[in-house]
């Protein structure tokens, strides 16, 4: 096992990873931008080291600098965490390079795996199901005679893509053309690629995932799957397992294919497999692997006992997994909510300094997060604050446990998005199991979403002092920094 590991990333994640370190005895190195100089993964490593200005290209994202950081504090490994570089070829390639292990698979299986279209046809090869689409990466000359046979509803996707970027759905032939031209013009920007490829559009689809993990010794198992199917403009928001829309035959199958295809590869490390799953629940479909730790990890390790960060810094120290398939069990039903700073009426990120903070405790009860009074959030990263994860003996109770906690959450000097968060978990569609990909943009879509309120209320602080604005807001968006919101709008003059 290592004795002391650079963790090349920063906020929760960093955190997180760190607090195994300790656990296992492992010393642990943290790195910081300007804008992290007081962030709390630095309080909690053992050691940091200063990488660079704030802005992520000239910090977090700059491969020299970190290898360097590494090498200077004698760490024996990097993990990547999420994000950043976790899933560069590059990056794996030049720790490797630099004699460090890298705590994730090796740069050619990122790189073989992070390729949209080689994915596609890896999961072929590997006997498992994709989603019907071009062969491969296509010319703009070729788009109109691929469409005719893909038909319509499709997607245009980048090839190089992930979160959700690069991606244009696609109804009619009349929008082909366009959507083909923003595609790449997106994917070069956020990927610096502009390849693309077309895909057939699964309607009413949900988004299951498959937790593998596998050794350097050619061993592979899965620790069952995940939906995260509530998503908004891509991204995911609330995640549970076990999927309540599956069937036993069904689950086993999906949970065979993902292992079929980690040994397929030699993976090696925590990976995940994503599917879309049909309508009807018989019917899924590869959509791409993530080859590093998803950030919905924990309710896996909630409803397994097992400590995903702990499986990857064995795997990667060379050790075999610790247990075989038969001996992971699934007890209960875990669920996590992310947590944002988040406008509730443009549903924008915002920033601004944690004031007060009461996070939910209890037995069933796990927040991961990075945040302590006086913390600033800062505009220059990926939005997530926290997480909330809880756990119950079946789903029922998980959802009352994330209720519960919730209420109990406080973050004051922030606006979040705690209450859209409380409106899924009181949805039908989601106390149904029946929501799909799209269920939270139509929810957000209806009038009786709960914006209106807010945007009345505000209305009303145009012709009215702040403190009358204030009483007339609705009382669920008086909590968790609704007030906040008013009196920063009013000050700013946005009203």
């Amino acid at each position: 096992m290592f004795t002391k590991v650079l963790i090349a990333n920063r906020g929760e994640i960093a955190c997180r990873v760190i607090r195994t370190c300790k656990k296992l005895g492992i010393k642990s190195v943290a790195v910081y931008s300007d804008a992290d100089e007081k962030a709390l993964h630095v309080k909690m490593a053992d050691e940091s080291v200063h990488i660079g200005a704030s802005q992520a290209s000239e910090s977090y994202l700059k491969i020299d600098t970190i290898i360097k950081a590494a090498k200077k504090t004698n760490a024996e490994a990097i993990h990547p965490g999420y994000g950043f570089l976790s899933e560069s070829p590059a990056f794996a390639r030049a720790v490797e390079e630099a004699g460090l292990a890298f705590i994730g698979p090796t740069g050619d299986i990122i790189e073989q795996m992070g390729d949209k279209v080689a994915a596609r046809k890896t999961a072929l090869a590997a006997n498992v199901p994709v989603v019907p689409g071009t062969d491969g990466e296509i010319d703009d000359s070729d788009a109109e005679e691929w469409s005719k046979k893909i038909g319509f509803p499709l997607m245009v996707k980048a090839a190089d893509g992930g979160g959700g970027m690069g991606i244009r759905i696609v109804r009619e032939p009349s929008e082909l053309a366009e959507a083909i031209v923003t595609a790449r013009r997106q994917a070069q920007n956020s990927f610096g690629s502009s390849r693309v490829y077309l895909e057939r559009r699964v309607e009413n689809a949900s988004h299951v995932e498959v937790q593998v993990f596998g050794d350097k010794h050619g061993n592979a198992i899965h620790l069952f799957e995940r939906d995260c199917s509530v998503q908004r403009r891509n991204q995911k928001v609330v995640e549970e397992t076990p999927c309540a829309k599956l069937s036993a035959e069904v689950r086993d199958a999906l949970l065979s294919a993902a292992v079929r295809l980690t040994k397929d590869i030699g993976y090696s490390n925590a990976g995940t497999i994503e599917f879309l799953l049909d309508s009807d629940g018989e019917h899924f479909y590869f959509l791409e692997m993530n080859t590093r730790l998803q950030v919905e990890h924990p309710i896996t390790e909630m409803v397994t006992g097992l400590d995903l960060v702990e499986l990857q810094l064995r795997s990667a120290s060379g050790e075999p997994l610790p247990i075989v398939q038969d001996e992971v069990k699934h007890i209960g039903a875990s669920i996590e909510a992310r947590i944002y700073p988040e406008d509730p009426i443009m549903l924008l990120p915002t920033a601004g300094k944690v004031e007060s903070l009461k996070e939910p405790t209890g037995f069933n009860v796990r927040v991961d997060g990075a945040l302590y009074e006086g913390y600033e959030i800062q505009p220059f990263y990926e939005s997530m604050m926290a997480k909330v994860i809880v756990r119950g003996k079946d789903r029922a109770t998980a959802i009352e446990n994330m209720k519960k906690a919730l209420s109990e959450y406080v973050i004051e000097g922030l606006v979040t998005n705690i209450p859209l968060v409380e409106r899924v978990l009181d949805s039908k569609p989601f106390l149904n199991g029946t929501y799909d990909t799209g269920f939270l943009e139509r929810m957000l879509a209806s009038p009786n979403s709960g914006g209106n309120e807010l945007i009345a209320a505000l209305a009303v602080a145009m012709v009215l002092n702040q403190e009358t604005a204030a009483n007339a807001m609705p009382s669920k968006w008086k909590m968790h920094g609704r007030r906040t919101l008013m009196v920063n709008r009013l000050s700013s003059g946005m009203l």
